[in-house]
């Protein structure tokens, strides 16, 4: 490709490198922080995204898709005592997660931008926040995830949910890249720059593709 590469999402690095060009989109990989990215100009509208997102079927109920997000649900709850409160960020219509954590005895309030636009939801101060499957499809992830931390308690963890790049993903054939909506794939090599970019936060993995992070407590 002759011209400049894509600022990188996440880190905002200007040396991507071209990772996989199709007909319909190009993706490219920072050298900066790790992750890969769909290049911006192959994103959908905002309403085509959220006609994409219309689509989707989450019922709480669903013992599939409370099986999916229970690994979130299980690394936050080993981390929190009963009675604590947090946000389930980008929850959608109808979210098993939160169902989950208030089953183990967290307060959950739920955010999202087109099904539960609350702004006051993300004033916090929270123990926990939850990013499930989310995370992938931010467009300006950092901006997110600062905003995301000014709304933690120091101590608090942020619990990231979302398919992670590793020596064993092929990108090409990889599932999770199908997804239109899906623009940014982290690595663990991502958090460890977004742990260290926050501050010196703590950063643990505790299941495949769950991330937790914990706000420094001073």
């Amino acid at each position: 490709m002759s011209q400049d590469p894509p600022a990188c999402p996440l880190c905002r690095c200007t040396e991507a490198r071209l990772l996989l060009e199709e007909p319909a989109r190009s993706y490219f990989r920072c050298p900066g922080c790790g992750c890969a990215f769909m290049d911006p100009a192959h994103w959908l509208s905002r309403w085509q995204e959220h006609a994409y997102y219309r689509l989707h079927r989450n019922d709480p109920a669903d013992d599939r898709y409370r099986s999916f997000v229970a690994p979130l649900a299980e690394a936050l709850a080993a981390c929190l005592a009963p009675g604590d409160a947090g946000l389930d960020f980008g929850s959608g219509d109808g979210s098993a997660l939160a169902a989950l954590l208030r089953e183990s005895g967290c307060l959950v309030r739920e955010y999202d931008p087109l099904f539960r636009p609350d702004p006051a939801a993300l004033k916090g101060p929270y123990q926990f926040i939850a990013c499930c499957e989310v995370a992938e499809h931010l467009h300006q992830p950092m901006s997110v995830f600062r905003e995301l931390a000014g709304s933690l308690a120091p101590g608090g963890w942020l619990g990231v949910m979302t398919g992670l790049l590793d020596g064993r993903v092929d990108f090409r054939r990889w599932h999770y890249r199908r997804d239109p909506t899906h623009v940014v794939f982290y690595s663990l090599d991502s958090f460890r720059w977004l742990a260290t970019e926050l501050g010196g936060w703590q950063l643990e993995h505790p299941a495949p593709n769950v991330v937790m992070l914990r706000r420094p407590s001073r």
